[in-house]
């Protein structure tokens, strides 16, 4: 990041930096000349500086009867106050106008991505990629957002204030190191192109081919397409919506248990999964004495072929089990490190 500060610094201060140093060249052998050598070179960069800053101090080499001097005088003034008065005005628009605030600020983000772990990656923020990032800011789910569009960032920024995020072009491999894609847990590519969101998740599976990548597709004839580019689930938001509107009709209130379920604030309950580490392999469910955990609710195991609902305290788990059931993620936190422990 330190790289990019220099260079846009660079980008808009080095042609006119260039051109203040020729100034103060001419100007200094202009007046050494002027003053037929009798005056030393430091006298000749004082009268040069003093003239271009307009500072009205008298004069250091004598112009008495040197009109060829004064003429060059009034020359080196007009053309040094000009370039100054371009580099004072450019600094003050590049400060005032967010331009080193904003690169301090991305500076900030990348430094607080590069100590993610474990975290996820939102490509595109619009529709779809907001309400993933609803859900990840309330199951206390690390995350970076990341979008070429900086009205649509802004927008988003309006809601959650914390949001850390990168703009740029999430089909391009900086961009994606960026965001911490070797470190990542797992990426949304949910673009609004089908096309764009195929490669990001082929791009997002040759930088890290152990990241789960979830892909948004439009047209269903491109969902082969997408998990042949690397996508490991491929959702169709028309396709969902069919079926969720089918539900309302048919078992509403089953719907309405779950929007309730996501839309309470308070208890914040989620649907969450846990694998099984090896430590517990050949335990029982009472073995996990999840009874000490009044916000977690067993509610079925995952085997390698099939389910178990409901499985009874006396089901021993294997290390190819995973978890599901309904808990806080507080509470998620707190199973999580008993697991890992």
């Amino acid at each position: 990041m330190a790289d990019n500060l220099i260079s846009e610094i660079y980008k808009k201060f080095f042609w006119i930096g260039i051109a203040l140093l020729d100034i103060l060249l001419i100007g200094t052998i202009g007046y050494w000349f002027v003053g037929e050598g009798k005056y030393s070179m430091l006298d000749c960069l004082y009268m040069t500086v003093i003239t271009i800053a307009t500072i009205g101090y008298g004069e250091i080499v004598d112009m008495s009867n040197k009109p060829a001097g004064r003429i060059f005088t009034m020359i080196l003034s007009f053309s040094g106050i000009g370039i100054l008065t371009y580099i004072l005005s450019s600094l003050t628009a590049f400060v005032v106008e967010g331009d080193l605030n904003e690169t301090f600020r991305r500076r900030k983000m990348e430094k607080m991505i590069k100590k993610f772990k474990d975290h996820y990656i939102v490509c595109g923020i619009e529709g779809v990629g907001f309400h993933i990032l609803s859900e990840l800011h309330e199951t206390q789910r690390p995350h970076v957002i990341i979008d070429l569009d900086r009205k649509k960032i802004e927008r988003v920024l309006e809601t959650f204030k914390d949001l850390v995020f990168i703009q740029g072009d999430a089909t391009d491999n900086d961009t994606l190191l960026k965001a911490g894609i070797m470190e990542a847990t797992g990426l949304f590519a949910v673009s609004g192109d089908d096309n764009q969101n195929l490669v990001i998740s082929l791009t997002a599976k040759q930088l890290n081919p152990n990241i789960r990548v979830v892909a948004r597709c439009h047209d269903l004839k491109n969902i082969e397409k997408m998990k042949k580019a690397g996508a490991d689930a491929v959702v169709s938001p028309t396709f969902i919506g069919g079926l969720r509107m089918a539900s309302e009709m048919v078992r509403p209130a089953v719907v309405s248990f779950l929007d309730t379920m996501l839309r309470d604030k308070q208890k914040n309950l989620r649907i969450e999964e846990a694998p099984v580490p090896a430590s517990f392999a050949g335990k029982s469910i009472a073995d996990l004495n999840l009874k000490k955990y009044p916000g977690v609710l067993l509610m079925a195991v995952k085997t390698k072929d099939d389910w178990a609902y409901n499985p009874p305290d006396g089901y021993i788990l294997k290390t190819e089990n995973t978890l599901i059931f309904m808990t806080t993620p507080e509470e998620r936190f707190t199973l999580e490190k008993v697991f890992s422990s």
